[in-house]
């Protein structure tokens, strides 16, 4: 009796996923990005995320081949509230005249520009310039990539700006920060505004476990890049979320359990010159298996 129960509630569990995912992708219209940027006519939007207390994003780099008012589209086209550029999208020695315009763009888009990066930062000049820039438009946060000696600057501009930087850990060939637990390390007593942005695709790459890093560390966990990977080495590519070997549901139970609050953004680095499908199957798996949680 108890396993015929538990049969029937996972066919329960995977039904309701199906069809969120479904109902997810059935809302995207055809067409190409293009057109999509083009077109004036209001695109259908998916039914938002179930409640949770973090929003979905993007991370532009994912639309690295776009212009911007085609990226802004791409953003609202796949039903994605909050984005995070990259500097092929905003310069990050645009003026402020340069940002104010892209800054109302993004209003007029009907998005929220809540953060940039991942913004690499070698010496104290490049690193008083993101934090101006962050400023002048507006952001709450930077998903950096510093030099480790930057730390004790990047502890005051924090406490001065009150803007918060998100430490982005790249994998196998990051010398600085392949692992959360390397960001960890170095972060962990300093002020809580420094913390990690925890890219699991690379988290994964690198040998470590996303799932068990994200509560683990979950107190300096600031910003997530959400994808999946092809295998856990350092030769993983990126794949629609789902396809790879992330376990993606489990990911997502931790960061309910944790009360995760920031943003999980996807990164989609597969397909740059066409990324538009794999995208939209990537948010609609991901909306599928918090629909089902």
């Amino acid at each position: 009796m108890w396993n015929d129960l538990m049969q029937l509630a996972d066919k329960q569990t995977r039904r309701r996923f199906v069809a969120a995912a479904g109902a997810f992708t059935a809302t995207l219209a055809a067409g190409t990005p293009g057109e999509a940027a083009e077109s004036e006519a209001p695109q259908a939007q998916p039914a938002r995320a179930p409640k949770a207390p973090f929003d979905l994003a993007l991370a532009s780099f994912t639309l690295r081949n776009f212009p911007l008012d085609e990226a802004l589209a791409m953003t609202r086209r796949v039903g994605l509230e909050f984005i995070c550029f990259k500097s092929m999208h905003l310069p990050l020695d645009a003026t402020p005249e340069q940002i104010a315009a892209a800054v109302a763009k993004v209003k007029d888009a009907g998005l929220v520009l809540y953060g940039a990066g991942v913004v690499g930062m070698k010496n104290d000049a490049q690193a008083a310039q993101a934090f101006d820039y962050a400023k002048a438009a507006g952001m709450r946060t930077i998903i950096a990539s510093p030099d480790p000696a930057l730390l004790p600057l990047l502890n005051e501009k924090v406490q001065q700006y009150d803007i918060q930087v998100a430490i982005h850990n790249h994998g196998p060939g990051d010398k600085k920060f392949p692992t959360p637990q390397t960001v960890y390390e170095k972060v962990k007593e300093l002020d809580p505004r420094i913390g990690l942005c925890m890219d699991i695709g690379h988290t994964t790459r690198a040998g470590a476990d996303p799932v068990r890093d994200a509560e683990r560390y979950a107190d300096r966990l600031l910003d997530l890049h959400i994808k999946d990977v092809s295998e856990a080495a350092a030769n993983g590519k990126t794949v629609e979320m789902g396809r790879g070997v992330i376990d993606l549901p489990a990911f997502f139970r931790v960061l309910l359990k944790i009360q995760y609050k920031g943003k999980a953004a996807f990164e989609y680095e597969k397909d740059a010159s066409d990324p538009l499908p794999g995208l939209s199957e990537s948010v609609g798996y991901v909306k599928g298996v918090l629909a089902a949680l």
